[in-house]
């Protein structure tokens, strides 16, 4: 390839990746390692319609990137996961429902010797079928078995590989005369970049309710630190409001001062049996409940009707 070809495939790819960046809000960043290009075209043709896979040498995308910050300062988000054997995954998809989708194409593969295993193998006890002359070769890997039939039987489940370390030339060899493909390779997501925030995969198991359980513990704190500090803010001015309605409900009931919403609080209050005596509820009377119920709280704790600061709007 002459250099001027190689000029102009950078470009093309510089154009290519600067498109995509600017089309799509959300990128999952995948390790390729073990990927086949077989592998590869299965998976692009599962995302087709739903993402757009790009790969690319690292410093072509660095440098990339680099032009691009100044006019869009956050894909510098992007620059630090751009090592090992990574490529691009664009989408504008439902995150997790892409993520299923890139991790669901996997095939399986041998040990090889060298290799870092990525699970934890198991040899299962059970016949072989392998002639007594290789026993020997069971024992200098500590597999126990004995001769069953005039075949070698191993006897227990036994732990070869461990995950994460290297596969040995032994290991790699009773696997395949065992016919066991321990591994299954595929897309790994590395990190997720959407509308200019990063995040590791596993931010996608957390489940929606917890997130909100953790937005509402986050304004109740928010509130009750306002009302304390004596400091408006939007967590706390619905409570500010309804405290102050308590105080005027106190008032029209401690004097002769009264307007529309105290009347029904006031009869309740002169004569209960009157309501006592209503079998069922009246829309009237059920709207009512709530400011009668104010009403009584502020009779009993006078104008301190602060100390709850009204927390029991988020139970």
């Amino acid at each position: 390839m002459s250099k001027g070809d190689s000029r102009s495939k950078k470009v093309e790819y510089f154009e290519r990746l600067k498109t995509l960046l600017e089309a799509y809000h959300s990128i999952f960043i995948v390790n390729v390692d073990n990927v086949g290009s077989n592998q590869m075209h299965q998976i692009r043709h599962a995302l087709r319609g739903k993402a757009t896979v790009l790969m690319g040498k690292n410093t072509m995308v660095r440098r990339c990137l680099r032009g691009l910050i100044p006019d869009y300062p956050q894909f510098e988000r992007l620059l630090p996961h751009v090592k090992g054997n990574i490529g691009f995954v664009f989408t504008d998809g439902d995150l997790k429902e892409m993520r299923d989708v890139i991790l669901s194409n996997r095939v399986k593969a041998p040990a090889k010797a060298g290799a870092i295993a990525p699970d934890d193998v198991f040899v299962p006890a059970g016949n072989t079928g392998m002639e007594p002359g290789k026993t020997s070769f069971f024992q200098a890997l500590g597999v126990p078995t004995k001769i069953a039939r005039g075949t070698i039987e191993i006897i227990n489940d036994v732990h070869l590989v461990k995950a994460s370390s290297k596969v040995g030339a032994s290991e790699a060899a009773l696997l395949n005369m065992l016919n066991i493909s321990p591994f299954t390779y595929g897309l790994t997501v590395v990190q997720i970049y959407d509308k200019g925030t990063t995040f590791p995969p596993s931010v996608l198991d957390i489940e929606q309710q917890t997130l909100l359980d953790h937005f509402f513990s986050g304004v109740q704190t928010i509130a009750a630190l306002s009302l304390q500090l004596n400091y408006p803010t939007v967590a706390s001015v619905p409570h500010s409001l309804i405290n102050g309605y308590k105080n005027l409900l106190a008032i029209a009931v401690a004097t002769e001062y009264t307007f529309a919403a105290a009347e029904q609080v006031k009869a309740y209050l002169d004569d209960p049996s009157a309501f006592a005596a209503v079998s069922a509820p009246t829309e009237t009377s059920a709207a009512a409940e709530p400011a009668v119920a104010a009403a009584a709280a502020a009779q009993d704790e006078g104008e301190d009707s602060e100390d709850d600061m009204g927390l029991d709007l988020f139970g």
